[in-house]
């Protein structure tokens, strides 16, 4: 088994080695200077390797901090990134060293009371704690069969085509007064929109390069964007039979996120669409007079991770009242591990350990599910993942953890 004294931070000096170790595992392609010097987002102090004989890499982890809307609030939160274990280092617990070393010393330096990630595999992070709080529906569709409902209002306002520049200075506008009102949501600053508009030929996929868009409103305000490729193809009777590459639409109003995404579904010689990132309840599909015409696959999104139990469920805020207490099971963060008295409205929220008699038992994982309001807790009940104990207890907890938003994360790190 590894000791997770074992692991340390990366310098800069080792960069190279350590993303080159880590590009190893993830089957990937060095792209533009990322294993000569650490990408601006980096925090090497946040980060851990593992070194084996001959100065060789065996294992990568990282964290960013980040800032995530969650139900009600704006939470700080460690984003897990960088996880790779050399082949010839599985097995030997280096994985669990690693998520115990990030958790323990988030929870005993006072970090982040919430930690999320991307997972690669679905059956790696459950053991950690980790699960899905936020879906993404994959889509693809045909933009003819995408008609808007009668009465839809595209409004007066106009879109237009942009350079990347003036796009990034609009649309960060746009997001920071949308991304605090859904959860699942993160904060985007200088570095983290360089990152998000990075654009490498060979990410492309045979597109073209990202184009950009944005709504403006007859006052002249900016009030919507949207990115996008274009693949083009042609069938063997030499029709058009493109594709639009959609990686974001974001707007203000209904009017412009309408009149975007008519732009976009009207575009020449473009036959299907395609949206990887799109919300689980993407608003689209209720403009369109024909909803089944929206072909999409549920795929789980963020993986979110209670660090500590107390001060996560304080953080966010309940739409209607509660009053009661958890049984929390969380083997693998023993502080968590326990009876949680949670109060919570519209304004506010209270949680500390208790010795009182629980009304609802569940592992820390099924909380986390539950967390940003977009899985039931009486859904989680249902699949015998929450115990009642209490009753009624289920229908005022699912009815308190939910939110009116639907949570959904477009930001992968």
């Amino acid at each position: 088994m590894t000791d997770p004294a074992d692991l340390r931070p990366v310098t800069t000096e080792e960069w190279p080695a350590f993303s080159r170790a880590m590009l190893e595992v993830f089957g990937d392609e060095p792209i533009g200077d990322f294993t000569e010097r650490p990408p601006a987002v980096a925090e090497l102090d946040r980060s851990l390797g593992l070194w084996a004989d001959g100065g060789r890499v065996a294992a990568t982890a990282g964290l960013y901090s980040r800032q995530l809307t969650v139900p009600g609030a704006v939470v700080p939160c460690a984003g897990v990134t960088w996880v790779t274990v050399s082949p010839s280092h599985r097995r030997r617990g280096v994985l669990t060293a690693v998520m115990r070393r990030q958790l323990t010393e988030l929870h005993e330096q006072g970090g982040e009371p919430l930690a999320a990630l991307w997972a690669s595999e679905g059956s790696i992070y459950g053991r950690f704690g980790y699960t899905p709080a936020t879906w993404r529906a994959g889509v693809r569709a045909r933009t003819r069969e995408l008609g808007f409902r009668p009465g839809v209002d595209a409004g007066t306002g106009s879109v237009a085509p942009t350079d990347a520049d003036t796009y990034r200075a609009a649309a960060a506008r746009v997001h920071e007064a949308l991304r605090r009102w859904v959860p699942g949501n993160f904060e985007r600053d200088e570095r983290w929109w360089s990152r998000q508009l990075r654009d490498p030929a060979e990410h492309r996929g045979g597109a073209t390069a990202r184009r950009f868009l944005l709504h403006t409103a007859d006052d002249g305000e900016v009030t919507g964007y949207a990115a996008y490729r274009v693949r083009s193809a042609w069938t063997d009777d030499a029709a058009p039979d493109g594709t639009v590459v959609v990686d974001e639409v974001r707007a203000r109003s209904t009017p412009a996120y309408a009149a975007l995404w008519r732009y976009l579904l009207d575009l020449d010689l473009v036959r299907t669409v395609e949206f990887g990132y799109a919300s689980a309840d993407e608003p689209l599909r209720h403009l369109l007079a024909d909803p089944r015409a929206w072909n999409s696959r549920t795929l789980d999104g963020l993986w979110l991770r209670l660090v500590d139990v107390g001060r996560a469920l304080a953080a966010r805020r309940y739409p209607a009242p509660i009053d009661m207490v958890l049984e929390v099971r969380d083997p693998f963060c023993p502080w968590n591990d326990g009876r949680w008295w949670l109060r919570g409205h519209p304004a506010g929220a209270f949680c500390a350990p208790t010795d009182g008699d629980p009304d609802l038992v569940l592992d820390v994982d099924a909380l986390a599910a539950a967390y940003l309001g977009g899985t039931s807790l009486g859904t989680l009940q249902a699949a015998g993942r929450v115990t009642e104990v209490s009753p009624g207890a289920v229908t005022q907890a699912a009815t308190a953890f939910s939110w009116p938003v639907t949570p959904w994360c477009p930001d992968q790190f």
